[in-house]
């Protein structure tokens, strides 16, 4: 008998393939794929890869121009700082890579041929290439490990030997290398590029520039706008301060605070003044009685005498 609902599969029956581990084959063919991928494609706007490219202090390329509207204009800001980790916060952040363009024969037409200028072996996925920081010249790991010496082979700037930065680097060694010398430059408040990092801040202006107040009113000798307000209306400098401006410690600002709130009173004055508005109010003597100008609920009724018990 079968399927009357009797019979309980198994995980064996269920499960046909159980979880396993990927082989080394596979492994291979996984990280070539990745490498393919960011040897020729920028993974922030996914277009190929085109000079002039830059690098972080991973090691990833991107284009340059991508970087710029990143950080000007601020476009595609989550996958920008989803893929650099927020690496990238200034051009200081990254490296131009030069890399040397193989000759026009050995070029394809899907990108650019780049090659070690020393060695002329081909730069791309599954070679061991890298760069040089500051400088941004690219080698073949080879060639930089053949030649004595710690100046770069093509404008022999000196670099040290922890400057050496992987392109698009897949072993665990190298990616640990480069996580620790970003943490060191860090704490000694470089970027990637050997720079003074940015503080992120704005500068202070001198103290000698615009000094506020205490409660925040500018020095009328300070401020060029405000001495010309000042002998526009007539304010002496010395003038003593009244009303509100007595907290003010500087005379000139407040003798011509004083002047501001003596014009507003006396606008105010000239408005309640205006016949327009003086009808609106009763000229009558408040302390008289009312009469026949009462309440209009009252107006024209008197109690009786008899009532007004």
């Amino acid at each position: 008998m079968g399927n009357d609902g009797g019979s309980i599969p198994t995980r064996r029956e269920l499960v046909k393939e159980a979880a396993r581990s990927l082989t080394i084959s596979e492994l291979k063919e996984t990280r070539q794929e990745k490498q393919e991928y960011h040897w020729t494609t920028d993974p922030i706007s996914n277009t190929p890869l085109v000079q002039p490219v830059v690098s972080d202090c991973s090691g990833k390329l991107y284009n340059k121009d991508t970087i710029l509207e990143y950080l000007v204009e601020g476009s595609r800001k989550e996958d920008a700082e989803r893929i650099t980790r927020g690496a990238i916060k200034s051009l200081k952040d990254v490296v131009e890579v030069k890399f040397e363009v193989g000759s026009s024969g050995e070029q394809t037409s899907a990108r650019e041929n780049w090659v070690c200028t020393i060695t002329g072996d081909k730069l791309g996925p599954g070679s061991k290439a890298v760069y040089l920081v500051p400088c941004g010249h690219a080698f073949s790991g080879a060639a930089i490990k053949e030649v004595s010496g710690e100046k770069c082979l093509a404008c022999e700037t000196e670099y040290a030997a922890n400057d050496v930065i992987p392109i698009v680097p897949s072993v665990d060694m190298d990616i640990a290398r480069l996580a620790l010398r970003a943490k060191v430059l860090k704490e000694q408040g470089l970027s990637h590029s050997l720079k003074k990092a940015s503080s992120g801040g704005k500068k202070r202006k001198k103290k000698d520039e615009s000094v506020p107040t205490a409660d925040g009113v500018k020095d009328a000798a300070a401020d060029p706008s405000l001495k010309a307000e000042t002998a526009r209306l007539g304010v002496p400098e010395d003038a003593s301060t009244t009303n509100g401006s007595k907290s003010i410690n500087n005379a000139s600002t407040a003798s011509l605070t004083a002047k501001v709130l003596d014009e507003q009173d006396r606008a105010k004055k000239r408005k309640l003044e205006n016949d327009n508005v003086r009808s609106l109010f009763s000229s009558r003597d408040q302390s008289k009685p009312s009469g026949k100008s009462g309440d209009f609920m009252t107006r024209g009724y008197s109690v009786p005498v008899s009532n007004k018990r």
